[in-house]
């Protein structure tokens, strides 16, 4: 059974998930593949004519938009639990409108690919989460050292290139989307294309293979210098997402906040290496295998000190995580994000739940309470809302949390694992005036 992107959010902002404060997380949990990198998959789909098959996809509504991008450039796009079927034509169509990428910034992730198949691409300027400025100068950067033609028109990003060719790429930031942009147009580019600051996260690991399967030339996966021989085509592959490193340290998280005992299943303990570092430092107990992990946390955690780096460094999206472990620790701890400009967005909801926290700049101080209180609170993005969610379950009463499409789009099943590991919860739908800021 496949589904389809909704047309217009009506209900989804005024969906809310209440959570029962004073649980105790304990019990397994499975996460499936990583929204990160599905996205990207289907998009570097693309690149061959021919049916492909990615498994192991998360069942969100970014893969549902996603799907319908894919559509909209004459794909024919199926869902059938987590197996996603794209059947791509030998003429591709190369806009992707407006109504659909500014709902999703992972969307334009598909201008590599059509540019190096069509040599002609418009794609409208992305949206997706409110979490700071996110440019595209080094995705256009990039491409026109490859011989890309750029420009902008009313939105829109416009480029044209009847044969990219390779090129030496320096990245100023090891930035994830400029990273997999690039490496998708250089794959079919002649000659061959150096790239040198890429990002190292495991969702380009995971591209990397996948590309590598259609017949790519691709050496340095996982490292900070990426060498691709362009190959004159590819050919459509099966391949299996890699687990979701961000959903899986949610819930080590959320294990260590309320001193419960979580064991979750599904992901290599290694992508989460710095973070399960935080964890154990705060007082968890963490014992991996090659695909779980667990996390018994028996006392109040000790406050612990956070910073944001790209990968291998302590994810930006496991912030919110990290921001409400300390503000349940004790003592104080010093939280610093260097990712993204408006990742403090969500602090005001968390001082709603009363939580002590003072930010200056990228940087905030967090003074940790015993307990937080219940109170309706509004996810600002993905993250922020499941944060806030786990944060409620350290909190006295009821939390209700508002504009939880957000959590949708990274959270399959977010509810019914939260019940799983002894949660109550339930998600309801408020009259539509609450929200009417």
């Amino acid at each position: 059974m496949g589904f389809t992107v909704r047309n217009a959010p009506t209900m989804a902002v005024v969906d809310v998930i209440r959570v029962k404060g004073g649980a105790r997380l304990a019990g397994d949990v499975s996460v499936v593949g990583a929204k990160n990198s599905a996205l990207k998959l289907m998009a570097a789909a693309l690149l061959a004519t021919g049916r492909s098959v990615l498994t192991n996809v998360p069942r969100i509504t970014d893969i549902a938009i996603m799907a319908e991008v894919l559509r909209r450039l004459g794909c024919e796009v199926e869902q059938d639990e987590d197996r996603v079927t794209i059947d791509v034509p030998e003429r591709l169509g190369t806009e992707a409108d407006y109504d659909l990428v500014r709902r999703l910034r992972a969307s334009i992730c598909v201008l590599g690919p059509l540019l190096a198949r069509c040599g002609h691409v418009r794609v409208a300027h992305p949206g997706g989460d409110a979490i700071g400025s996110r440019g595209l100068d080094m995705h256009v950067e990039g491409l026109r050292r490859m011989g890309a033609d750029i420009s902008g028109e009313h939105g829109f990003v416009i480029a044209t290139a009847p044969k990219l060719h390779g090129a030496t790429i320096w990245l100023d930031f090891p930035s994830v989307g400029a990273t997999e942009n690039l490496l998708m147009a250089a794959v079919l580019a002649n000659g061959r294309t150096e790239i040198d600051n890429a990002a190292r996260e495991p969702e380009i690991v995971d591209i990397c293979r996948m590309l590598t399967d259609m017949g790519a030339d691709i050496s340095g996966a996982g490292s900070s210098r990426l060498v691709i021989e362009g190959v004159p085509e590819l050919r459509p592959v099966s391949h299996r997402t890699v687990g979701d490193r961000i959903v899986a340290g949610t819930w080590a998280f959320a294990a260590a906040m309320t001193r419960g005992d979580v064991t979750v299943h599904g992901i290599d303990p290694s992508f989460l290496e710095i973070a399960l570092d935080k964890v154990a430092t705060a007082g968890g107990q963490v014992d991996t295998t090659p695909d779980s992990f667990r996390v018994r946390m028996a006392d109040r955690p000790r406050a612990v000190d956070v910073v944001t780096l790209p990968f291998p460094g302590f994810a930006t999206d496991l912030l919110p995580m990290a921001v409400g472990l300390s503000s349940v620790s004790e003592g104080s701890s010093l939280i610093t994000e260097n990712i993204f400009d408006g990742r403090f967005m969500f602090i005001n909801e968390m001082s709603r739940l009363g939580a002590d926290i003072r930010t200056d700049g990228h940087h905030a101080v967090v003074r940790g309470v015993e307990r937080l209180s219940g109170a309706p609170v509004t996810a600002t993005d993905i993250r922020a809302g499941a944060g806030l969610a786990i944060a409620g379950l350290c909190a006295d009463g009821v939390t209700e949390i508002r504009h939880v499409h957000h959590i949708d789009r990274g959270y399959p099943s977010f509810e019914s694992d939260l019940r799983g590991l002894g949660v109550e919860v339930e998600r309801a739908v408020a009259p539509p005036d609450q929200f009417d800021f």
